[in-house]
């Protein structure tokens, strides 16, 4: 999944009026305003609201649904003929302050982020949810140096028990 794809992806979505947030490899680009490695995929979060019109979307441009180990109701993966992925998660506002995912409940302000892909100006998770959601499961090498990067860039302390010697 390459810049001009994420970009392209975006650019539909907004085209038919649905509002994405970017979060994993590529939230944490759209945050620093530039692309720092490879990805194999996008991670957006999309309103349950718009969950038909998205996927619409995805699917009038070739990709199709994978059921993975992680699938659920809220979380599907989609993959097209050129193994573009989109790892999709839907949500929804329960108030102005709080938003569910996966029936769990998080402050609607994770999405205040704001960054760029490919001069494109996008929403994402913000730098502190990126750091934190990182956290919590065992970590790829790319994991540890997005977070790593994350704190650098940004000046925030490296979470305490981060495997940073693991790269």
């Amino acid at each position: 999944m390459n810049e001009k794809d994420v970009v392209d992806i975006l650019k539909k979505a907004e085209n038919i009026g649905i509002d994405v947030w970017i979060t994993g490899g590529w939230g944490v680009d759209a945050l620093i305003g530039s692309q720092t490695r490879s990805h194999n995929d996008i991670d957006v979060f999309v309103q349950k609201k718009d969950k038909i019109a998205f996927i619409e979307m995805i699917i009038s441009n070739g990709f199709r649904e994978i059921v993975t180990e992680f699938t659920t109701d809220d979380q599907t993966v989609w993959c097209d003929n050129e193994n573009r992925i989109i790892d999709l998660h839907l949500f929804e506002f329960s108030d102005a302050e709080t938003l569910l995912f996966e029936k769990v409940a998080y402050p609607s302000e994770i999405l205040n982020g704001k960054g760029t892909i490919g001069g494109l100006a996008v929403r994402c998770l913000t730098v502190e949810s990126q750091v934190k959601y990182h956290q919590g499961y065992k970590q790829r090498d790319i994991d540890v140096q997005d977070v790593l990067l994350l704190c650098k860039t940004f000046g925030l302390p490296i979470p305490l028990g981060f495997p940073v010697n693991n790269i």
